[in-house]
């Protein structure tokens, strides 16, 4: 089981002039978190200082996900309903790919 997230919906026209969306998934990692003891009184005054800094400030974040690029659908209208998913933004699925086939479950 792949997770991702819907993270856009855009409103698209087939080459035919059909109406369609498409739908952006991407997969989010979290990333494994690694004690780093600094060697230097240098190294850890930095350390301290960036810690600060994304304490305090938002353009800093603390960042414990990362997220990749997985699927772009393309689907006209009709294709969407077949399907048969009401996509979401920021919605989490799980993905299953298995079989020749791409299977989507809401993530609870």
């Amino acid at each position: 089981m792949i997770r991702v997230r819907v993270q856009r919906i855009e409103s698209i026209r087939d080459p035919d002039g059909n109406l369609g969306k498409r739908i952006e998934l991407i997969e989010e990692r979290r990333i494994p978190r690694f004690a780093i003891e600094p060697s230097t009184e240098e190294a850890r005054m930095v350390q301290g200082v960036v810690q600060a800094l994304q304490h305090q400030l938002p353009m800093f974040p603390k960042r414990a996900e990362f997220s990749l690029p997985k699927i772009i659908l393309f689907l006209t209208e009709q294709e969407y309903d077949a399907l048969s998913i009401d996509f979401d933004v920021n919605q989490i699925y799980e993905l299953e790919l298995s079989n020749q086939t791409v299977k989507f479950k809401k993530a609870p």
